[in-house]
Order: structure tokens, then sequence, then C-alpha cells
């Protein structure tokens, strides 16, 4: 996938997330996802790539990089918490599209409850199915 596509996939999915707005705080060349005003996705382009930088939980972030040669640690963000889609390789629309709601999901957690727009451990979920503890 190009990096065009890539970012059209990860930005159209953030928009559909509730609460998420794109802004650009850092510029117009940067587009950044916020939700309640804490950013979960960045886009911009390194070295005449576009890429995508998403927030990760860290044990997530180091086995996808270890699968994937297109995710590296985050651009500019901490390694540990970050992770950066490269273009060109083998992701997919799908994986895309879960790695921006499972970044969107972190933020969330961290908001105080009252404040959540969505409730993390059941969001997306299957109707019939139980929510992750």
């Amino acid at each position: 996938m190009d990096g065009d596509a890539l970012q059209e996939i990860a930005r159209t999915r953030a928009e559909e997330l509730p609460a998420a707005v794109v802004t650009h705080p850092f510029g117009p060349e940067y587009d950044v996802a916020k939700v309640v005003g804490r950013m979960f996705l960045l886009l911009t382009e390194v070295r005449g790539e576009r890429i995508v930088v998403l927030k990760a939980d860290p044990r997530d972030s180091e086995a996808l990089r270890q699968a994937h040669s297109d995710i590296t640690p985050g651009y500019h963000m901490n390694k540990r918490h970050w992770i950066t889609l490269e273009p060109g390789g083998e992701l997919d629309a799908e994986l895309v599209r879960e790695l921006v709601t499972e970044s969107y999901l972190l933020v969330v957690e961290g908001l105080p409850r009252a404040r959540r727009p969505v409730d993390p451990g059941s969001f997306g979920a299957r109707p019939g199915s139980t929510p992750s503890p």
C-alpha cells in the first residue's frame, strides 16, 4: 500500500470514532487526531514518505514490530508507546483500521470515566459477546 492510501485509511477510521477530531496543532503538514484533547494519531511525511504514527501498548508494539517490517518505533515519540506505519509493505487496510481503533481506545482508557466518549472495554464488541476485562 502506498503512503497516500495508508494515510487515507487511517484518517477515515479516525474520523469515524466517537468524539475524535483531526486538528493541525503543529502546522498544516501534520494531521493530528485527538479524542477529548488527547492525541492518538499523527499523519505526516518523513523523507518524502507519508507515514502514520499511533499509540500502542508496549507489549503489542514490540510484537507488531517483530511481525511486520513496515511497523517501526514511533517517529519523534516515545519508542515504547508509539509505532510508525510505513508504506510499501504488507500492511492491509483491515490491520490499519484495527491499529487506529486500538490507539484510540488506549487514549480513551486513560481518560476520567466521566469524559470517556465510549466504554473502552466494550466498544466495537459484537452483540452477545463478553467484553474484555
